[in-house]
């Protein structure tokens, strides 16, 4: 695939990417490398963010690990200071961080009266597993922002870009709390539109659909390499058909954070899910 970042040119700007350890965000940030902009790549797993980290700057990018627990504030400011020190202060914020916790996730995808017996209901849900999926949703997005929002005050193209989910828009069967939770993002994403439109902070949010990566392939295709029963649902309802790669959310990050192209887009959930969330099923 041709390299698209390379259309973009951020030199010397500083992009903070939070979850830049996982792989999606990991990718993302390796194609935004390509924009010569210096990347600070935030993750609770240093390790991992530090291989994000050496593939960037051995290929010739400027990139360098930070180790982050996105819910304590203080690890984040000190991670801000750092940062600071070793490339200058935010201009890009992505905030990736996020995830779901199976304590906070059903077996089955409606109530009935004859369920098998362990089977876990919605009345089985763990309260601290509930608690943990929308802490590090919500206040993984709202803490850094709070962080380091404040050095992009009055900066020239400053933006902040919050990862959504298809489920914010519909909620998915089996995940309420994940669902809630990227709910809360989208409408925080328009919160802070507002909140910082005087002060020269676009904010938006993209909104993958339905990803393959090394993460969730085993979910979606069984041994064989065919498409699992929730994948045939998935597949169904995605008017194109397919699943999406983590290619193609590169586009819309690039338009959204290149005031070049987005100057006056501010406060939009972007959908990049081949129709799924325009589908109703019939």
């Amino acid at each position: 695939m041709t390299n698209i970042a390379m259309n973009h040119n951020f030199n010397n700007k500083v992009i903070v990417i939070t979850g830049a350890g996982g792989v999606l965000c990991a990718f993302l940030a390796k194609q935004l490398a390509h924009t010569k902009a210096h990347i600070a790549l935030l993750d609770i797993n240093l390790d991992a963010a530090n291989l994000v980290a050496q593939e960037i700057n051995q290929a010739g990018g400027s990139a360098k690990a930070y180790q982050t627990n996105v819910l304590d504030l203080a690890s984040i400011q000190a991670v801000r200071d750092q940062i600071a020190a070793d490339f200058g202060t935010c201009d890009i914020l992505i905030n990736g961080a996020g995830g779901n916790n199976p304590k906070a996730t059903t077996d089955n995808e409606f109530h009935t009266t004859d369920l098998a017996e362990g089977v876990k209901t919605f009345f089985e849900l763990d309260k601290a597993g509930i608690e943990f999926v929308f802490n590090l949703n919500y206040l993984g997005t709202l803490l850094p922002t709070q962080v380091f929002a404040k050095d992009m005050l009055g900066k020239d193209d400053a933006n902040i870009v919050n990862i959504s989910s298809m489920n914010a828009f519909t909620p998915l069967t089996k995940i309420p709390a994940y669902s809630g939770a990227k709910a809360a993002i989208s409408n925080f994403t328009q919160w802070l539109a507002v909140y910082f439109s005087k002060v020269g902070i676009r904010c938006n949010a993209i909104a993958p659909g339905f990803l393959v990566s090394n993460q969730n392939r085993a979910l979606l295709f069984d041994q064989d390499g065919k498409p699992t029963a929730r994948a045939n649902k998935i597949l169904t309802n995605t008017p194109m058909g397919r699943f999406g790669e983590p290619e193609e959310l590169l586009g819309a990050l690039l338009f959204l954070i290149d005031s070049q192209y987005a100057s006056f887009v501010n406060g939009v959930v972007v959908p990049v899910d081949g129709g799924f969330s325009a589908y109703s099923g019939v």
